[in-house]
């Protein structure tokens, strides 16, 4: 399965069009090499970006890695014990953010 994000996306083709370059790095290093490396699953790929999305406290790009952890294989379940652990490592407000974007997610409510 592609990590890609899909480029159908009119808020994508927009960013394409303003940042060209940003979103080609995206695409081709990004999920075209650094994701596609070997040395990590791509489930532990994901617990290890949702984490760090959740930490920093970077809830836009948390919907999209939401999504894709879900599609690597990570259960719903294991996406909230990530979030209530990390309340403790992290902060209470990060991960009561993140648990929003995750509800979200969920329901199918919030798509990129």
């Amino acid at each position: 399965m592609s990590n890609r994000p899909a480029d159908s996306s009119a808020a994508r083709d927009a960013l394409r069009q303003f940042a060209p370059k940003l979103v080609d790095l995206t695409d081709n290093v990004l999920f075209g090499d650094v994701w596609e490396r070997k040395g990590l699953s791509k489930r532990d790929r994901s617990l290890i970006t949702c984490a760090t999305l959740i930490a920093l406290n970077r809830t836009e790009q948390q919907v999209g890695h939401f999504q894709r952890a879900l599609n690597n294989g990570v259960t719903k379940e294991e996406l909230l014990e990530v979030i209530t652990h990390l309340a403790f490592y992290g902060g209470w407000p990060v991960a009561m953010s993140a648990a929003n974007v995750a509800k979200k997610v969920f329901e199918g409510g919030d798509k990129k």
